[in-house]
């Protein structure tokens, strides 16, 4: 090595950047729906990381797609407030007055200070939820069965205002994407009845991928992804897969339901779902620039 030959570090920087040099032509003007959530989003620095891989995804030509949760924000709001939050299979019941909080919280505070974070980091972004121009058609969904917490018996319970996507219409997120702007959503829509209902995130970010054609679908969450028996990271499902998964119990409790969103997505056509440790930084990066990846995807088999 001659004298003047650049320091390992940057030879490292000019390595990686061949690596992800046919991962960058294989997505340019492609979308990625991401799913933005967890504690991650409570964690300043992890918050710039994020910022800085969306407003990186679109100044390489990809098309991303923001959808945030925020039900640890709800919670500590409505404490604050003195409203009591009853959860049923992970859904929180939503009345009137809940309901109301939770918009001000998802649309209002988060939204805008995920945009804020994609300004900073130098990107555009617009902050809008489902129920500017149409975006998202929501229906309610129907009761579930808990047990009662004083005898034990099952009962039947109204969630109130927590709905489900039904139609996407993606007009506005097109528009946008087209200007250079990222959308970042709030995961609330207006039922076909006029009332406004709170839709889990995942299921929002789903839907959207599905309407969108994406290439990717992000989860963004608080574990590695799905692991095995042994505790090692599985980084390749399909439907089929995750089936016998469940069916032996390897898979269970809150990753069911992220699986089911993937699938659904993959099934309606999106390429790939991927869920993903949101407190990793960079983790998006890793998984789409690199041979290697960082969580587990699901592919159509």
């Amino acid at each position: 090595m001659t004298d003047n030959a650049p320091p390992p570090a940057m030879l490292a920087k000019a390595e990686t950047l061949v690596e992800a040099l046919p991962y960058l032509q294989r997505y340019a003007g492609a979308t990625f729906v991401v799913k933005y959530g967890g504690h991650a989003m409570g964690d300043p620095e992890l918050a710039r990381d994020f910022a800085e891989d969306v407003v990186l995804l679109k100044a390489v030509g990809i098309n991303p797609v923001v959808v945030h949760g925020g039900g640890p924000q709800i919670g500590s709001m409505l404490k604050r407030l003195g409203v009591e939050s009853r959860f049923v299979d992970g859904l929180r019941v939503t009345d009137a007055e809940t309901a109301e909080v939770a918009e001000m919280v998802l649309a209002g505070k988060i939204n805008k200070e995920i945009v804020g974070w994609i300004g900073a980091a130098g990107g555009r972004a617009v902050g809008i939820s489902g129920k500017d121009a149409g975006l998202v058609v929501a229906e309610k969904i129907g009761g579930k069965r808990a047990p009662n917490p004083d005898s034990g018996i099952e009962r039947h319970v109204d969630l109130g205002f927590v709905g489900e996507p039904v139609r996407v219409d993606r007009k506005i997120i097109d528009t946008l994407s087209s200007a250079g702007i990222i959308p970042v959503i709030a995961p609330v829509g207006l039922g076909v009845d006029g009332h406004t209902y709170n839709i889990n995130a995942d299921t929002m970010a789903g839907a959207i991928a599905a309407a969108l054609g994406a290439s990717r679908l992000f989860l963004l969450t608080d574990v590695a992804g799905v692991l095995g028996k042994d505790g090692a990271l599985l980084t390749d499902l399909t439907p089929a897969d995750i089936g016998r998964l469940r069916e032996d119990g390897t898979i269970s409790g809150g990753m069911i339901p992220k699986l089911d969103t993937c699938v659904t997505a993959v099934e309606a056509g999106v390429d790939a779902a991927v869920i993903l440790d949101g407190r990793v930084p960079h983790a998006m990066l890793l998984e789409i620039f690199t041979r290697r990846g960082a969580g587990t995807l699901v592919g159509r088999g």
